[in-house]
């Protein structure tokens, strides 16, 4: 008899929200939503409820809750607001797995809730473990609930060292190198927020996508990576690999290494963080290798000094990566407004940080605390 996980999904209207209601979509079989969560994309959401049948939904802003109740008063939905309306959708005894795909910092709270509640985490916003990574790490422990990753790079790497973590001697993170591969300092002067918008091979959101056009994403990637998989930062090597095949790699001690190869389709790690430990079929398109190269470079810290930061930043630890994060959820922002340059983004992110007195030994409420001294001081900068 096949068990029916039922699923509440944190980020339903962003794109890996989309995509993993995408797997849902061709594995109704196995996989059930119990709750859908945004912000305010009330069109979008409202879709995703009528042809998923929640049993709630929740919305970040209220006059958005508003109107999706009128719009949705034909359906026996409850619709929520707010960060406890969410905290609601995770712990509720029906939930057995919690996809966090809230786009930034938001999505710590929520998942430290779902944790404590016993829920199994598929974990697709990074800026979670960025910010509180001992905390939610120490938490899913003591409470033994699996941390099922969700990006590709980290899914790689769990699918090539699940069966021997103590035998590893470096994880190599593999990066497309984003739209702005190859370019000098100089060059990245030239950046305008369109070329930073136009990935050469993920369909992403805006603010992941300017992440990887500035190398941020990696950096977070390999403070996640400290975290998802106890390895020491001079075990976590970058490596540029254009083509997007190889998602990662792992090296064991006897020098043999492992690489989980595939299309560049998010829908594939978010199934296997959804299926783990079976693999279910699925009718995406498949890998092909004829005609393809595969090739491989050392990362630019030079032109992409964020990478290099984010190294610098985890190593230090205690509060700082959560002043790291939040100072770039701000200027990333910006910068989808057009309010900053390019360069202004890393310069503003390195400013902030170098202003942070550090804490260690941190709760939540710390984390949070940085969090919010980090947005304003990257506010202040800006203005």
């Amino acid at each position: 008899m096949i068990h029916l996980k039922t699923l509440t999904l944190l980020g339903s209207t962003g794109s890996i929200g989309c995509q993993t209601l995408d797997v849902v979509r061709h594995a109704r079989e196995h996989l059930k939503i119990h709750a859908l969560v945004a912000d305010k994309s009330i069109e979008l959401i409202e879709q995703q409820a009528r042809f998923f049948h929640p049993e709630t939904v929740v919305m970040m802003d209220e006059g958005a809750a508003r109107e999706l109740r009128g719009r949705l008063k034909d359906l026996p939905i409850k619709v929520d607001q707010g960060m406890a309306g969410i905290i609601d959708s995770v712990i509720a005894s029906q939930v057995d797995t919690v996809v966090t795909a809230l786009s930034g910092r938001i999505g710590l709270e929520p998942t430290l809730a779902a944790i404590e509640a016993g829920k199994a985490i598929a974990l697709a916003n990074k800026e979670t473990l960025v910010a509180g990574g001992d905390l939610v790490m120490s938490t899913a422990k003591k409470m033994k609930c699996p941390i099922l990753p969700v990006d590709s790079e980290h899914s790689a790497i769990f699918q090539c060292m699940e069966e021997n973590p103590d035998t590893v001697e470096k994880i190599i993170l593999t990066a497309s190198g984003g739209p702005f591969f190859g370019w000098s300092k100089e060059q990245l002067a030239t950046v305008t927020l369109e070329k930073a918008l136009c990935h050469p091979n993920w369909d992403m959101g805006a603010k992941i996508t300017i992440d990887s056009a500035t190398m941020m994403n990696k950096g977070l990637e390999v403070i996640e990576a400290h975290y998802l998989f106890n390895m020491e930062y001079d075990q976590i090597e970058v490596l540029i690999h254009p083509q997007s095949v190889i998602h990662s790699m792992v090296q064991y001690r006897d020098g043999s290494i492992l690489a989980q190869l595939g299309r560049p389709d998010m829908r594939l790690p978010i199934q296997y963080a959804l299926s783990y430990p079976t693999r279910w079929k699925n009718p995406f398109e498949r890998l092909d290798f004829r005609g393809k190269t595969l090739t491989f470079h050392e990362p630019d810290l030079k032109a992409f000094p964020a990478l290099g930061m984010a190294y610098r930043v985890g190593l230090r630890g205690g509060t700082l990566p959560a002043v790291m994060n939040a100072a770039n959820e701000v200027v990333v922002m910006a910068f989808l407004q057009k309010q900053i340059t390019y360069l202004e983004i890393q310069d503003i992110v390195e400013k902030v940080c170098s202003m942070h007195y550090v804490l260690d030994n941190m709760d939540l409420g710390s984390i949070l605390d940085a969090d919010t001294w980090a947005r304003r001081r990257a506010a202040e900068l800006l203005s």
